[in-house]
Parts: structure tokens; C-alpha cells; sequence
């Protein structure tokens, strides 16, 4: 009988990452089988090495026309070696959904299937539930099942030529890019939650605490900020601006806007939260966009003005050190739209203060109406994103999940 191990990832400390990678152990390694809904670059890159070994005898059906299969990651597989089928329903109400990992080897094969895409989420932070299946291929009905898998596949480009797509080189994906069935990561959706709210304080289901640390995704829409400029000349003072008053609970962003993921913070604190709860940590309104999970290449402090923020109309504060401007911003906690509001975001000027020495965060947002909704423990530990309209660089969203 062929031997069996569930994972219910998350609950169980084994992720499918693993389960997937232990797929490849077996000797004589004739034929791999990836069939998955969704794809992007952070799923194949944790199983890099294992494809890029065997990509020649690698095939990989996957999942376009859903908004989440990307051309990085489409592209990462081609470039490991590995024979490529986009499969294109032409419907958005109908997708492509199986998820299947089959490696053959001379006498024996292994199979996950399950509910894991080849994505961060799928392969490691997602809660998710496969079948681990070793067959031996000496046995007739375990050699019979492997030989169904295979004939399944096999006849899908056949029987399906309009939908199964053999992709031979990147012109195609930019083709599928540009007829929107693959996306472009560099553009991401920006959060478009189904609900919306006006208070969180009835919200306080605390994240869940899994047997596995969750990964943090690439943050490859970061763009290598500009060389430091030469300190301009100290501007004259002007009047402080009034604080900008929070909007009304605004409906959510159109479909089909493109976002940017630009920068994601490290765990939240008390500090950035503004919910201090010893006499050494300050409330100071507002958060430091410090390095957070930038790439390492990229210095923060010139990064937000120059990078992020430079469309935005930059004035003089009270501070003669310190430059503001207001920008709009959609707030969505935890999968919950809170509307749009008008915030205030600093940044201190010059290269020789000892903060900027000691390479401390230059740019600070302040969280004014929000402070309310953000003020709260059960928000500790989570990360806060922040996306750019691309069509409009003066808006933004904030997301803490």
C-alpha cells in the first residue's frame, strides 16, 4: 500500500515547501509534473534549487486569467529549463484550480496534491492541506495511477489547443501581459476588501499563531533610490498648515486601478502604533518609514522623498529643518476598508545631522485621524503596507494585516 502523510500546513509544522523539495530525493528522477492555479516569483524561488536541477524534465501547467499568476514568475520557470503550459479558460468564473506536484522516478514516484499554489502562500504562509503519496512503481495499481496522472496531462494541449498554451520564450508572457491574463508584479492590485466599515473597535480577532513563521514577499516595485542630493539652502519659515481632517468613508478604489507595493515595515510596535505603555516610549503621532523590509541597496532616507513622495506639493514647516505635505491615503485593517483620508507626511532635510548619520529615518507619517484606528494592541506584531496609485502618485493606500 502506498505510503500516506497529511499536511495541513500552518497546524502541522511541515509546509508543503518542504513536502515539495522532498519530492526530488528519489534517484533517477525521469519526469516532474507541476499543475497549479497560481504562480508568482516568491513560490518558484523556494523551490529554485529542486527546478533548476531538474527543469528539462519538468513540465508546469499553470493558471493565468486570474489576477494572480505573474510574468516574473512565469518567466522565473522558463528560465530554469522547465516546458511551460499556460492554461487560459477564457473565463474569469472559470479557473484553472488543480494543484498537483508529481516527481517519477525509475521505480518510484511521489505526489502532493492538495490546496498549495506555487506561490509564498501556497508553498509556507498560507493555512493549506495536501497529501503526501509515495508510490512504488512495482506495484500494478500504484504504477497504473501514475501512468493515469501522466496520460491526463499529456492529452490536455491535444484536446484543448485553444486554452493550453505552450510558452517557448518571454515575448509570449509580455503578449499575455499585455492582453491582461498574466500580471505584472511590478503593478499590483491595491487592497480591495468586499467590506467596508467605519470603526474597528468591534474587530478584535487576534492574528492567528501558526506552527510556521510566515515568509515576507520580494519587495521588487522598490526602485533604487537617486544618489544623495547637496543640501539646499534652509527655507524661510512659513505658517504651519491647519491639520487636514479626516474624509468620509469613501467607497473603494475602481476596479482595475494599479498599485505599486512600495514598502512594507517590520513587526509593529508600541512606538509606531502610538499605544505606549511605560514611561520610556513616546506617543509621537506618527510612524518612522524607516528600512523595513527595503532592499538592502536602497537608503531609506532619501528614498521616500525622492522615490515615493516627489509629486506630492512639499512645503516649509515650523521647523526650518523639516519640509510636509498631505497626501490622500485608503486605510484597510485586516481585510477592512476604513475610506480615505488626508494625512501629513515630514521629512527632515540635510545630510549632517547625527540622525542622518546614524542612518535614522528621515521621513515620518503622521497618523492624525487614524490614530484611533491604529492605536490598538491587537495590531502589535503585524506589518503595515503602503501602495502608490500608479495613475495618480498622490494617492496611496495603507494596509496592516
Amino acid at each position: 500500500m502506498a505510503k500516506q502523510e497529511l499536511i495541513l500546513q500552518g497546524f502541522t509544522a511541515k509546509t508543503h515547501r518542504v513536502a515539495v523539495a522532498q519530492l526530488f530525493d528519489l534517484p533517477s528522477i525521469e519526469r516532474v509534473i507541476v499543475s497549479v492555479a497560481f504562480v508568482n516569483r516568491s513560490g518558484t524561488e523556494l523551490l529554485e534549487k529542486q527546478l533548476n536541477e531538474h527543469g528539462a524534465k519538468t513540465q508546469a501547467f499553470i493558471g493565468i486569467r486570474n489576477d494572480i499568476t505573474s510574468s516574473q514568475g512565469a518567466r522565473h520557470l522558463l528560465d530554469m529549463g522547465v516546458s511551460l503550459y499556460c492554461v487560459d479558460t477564457g473565463s474569469r468564473s472559470v479557473l484553472f484550480h488543480p494543484k498537483l506536484y508529481l516527481v517519477k522516478g525509475a521505480t518510484h514516484a511521489r505526489l502532493v496534491i492538495g490546496s498549495a499554489n506555487l506561490t509564498i502562500g501556497g508553498l509556507h504562509n498560507n493555512i493549506e492541506a495536501g497529501l503526501v503519496v509515495e508510490l512504488d512503481l512495482n506495484n500494478v495499481d500504484e504504477k497504473a495511477l501514475v501512468e493515469s496522472i501522466e496520460k491526463e496531462f499529456d492529452a490536455l494541449a491535444k484536446d484543448y489547443p485553444e486554452h493550453i498554451v505552450p510558452i517557448a520564450n518571454p515575448t509570449q508572457l509580455d503578449a499575455l501581459v499585455a492582453t491582461g491574463r498574466l500580471i505584472d508584479e511590478m503593478t499590483t492590485s491595491p487592497p480591495r476588501p468586499a467590506c467596508l466599515a467605519t470603526s474597528p473597535t468591534s474587530d478584535t480577532v487576534p492574528r492567528i499563531k501558526l506552527k510556521v513563521v510566515p515568509l515576507r514577499r520580494a519587495l521588487i516595485a522598490a526602485k533604487k533610490a537617486a544618489k544623495p542630493a547637496a543640501p539646499a539652502p534652509a527655507a524661510k519659515k512659513a505658517a504651519h498648515a491647519k491639520k487636514a481632517a479626516a474624509a468620509p468613508v469613501a467607497p473603494l478604489p475602481a476596479p482595475g486601478v494599479a498599485y505599486e507595493l512600495v514598502w512594507e515595515s517590520k513587526a509593529l510596535t508600541r512606538r509606531d502604533l502610538n499605544i505606549p505603555d511605560g514611561t520610556n516610549t513616546n506617543s509621537t503621532g506618527s510612524i518612522s518609514l524607516d528600512k523595513g523590509l527595503l532592499p538592502a541597496d536602497i537608503d531609506h532616507r532619501h528614498y521616500f522623498r525622492e522615490e515615493i513622495f516627489p509629486e506630492l506639493s512639499w512645503r516649509p514647516s515650523r521647523t526650518e529643518t523639516v519640509e510636509e505635505a498631505y497626501a490622500k491615503f485608503h486605510l484597510v485593517l485586516r481585510g477592512i476598508s476604513y475610506g480615505e483620508f488626508d494625512l501629513r507626511i515630514a521629512h527632515t532635510k540635510g545630510t549632517t545631522s547625527a540622525a542622518y548619520k546614524q542612518k535614522n529615518a528621515m521621513t515620518r507619517l503622521s497618523w492624525g485621524p487614524l490614530r484611533d484606528y491604529v492605536g490598538r494592541d491587537d495590531l502589535l506584531g503585524r506589518t503595515l503596507a503602503l501602495y502608490r496609485d500608479k495613475a495618480d502618485p498622490k494617492r496611496f493606500a495603507l494596509e496592516i494585516d
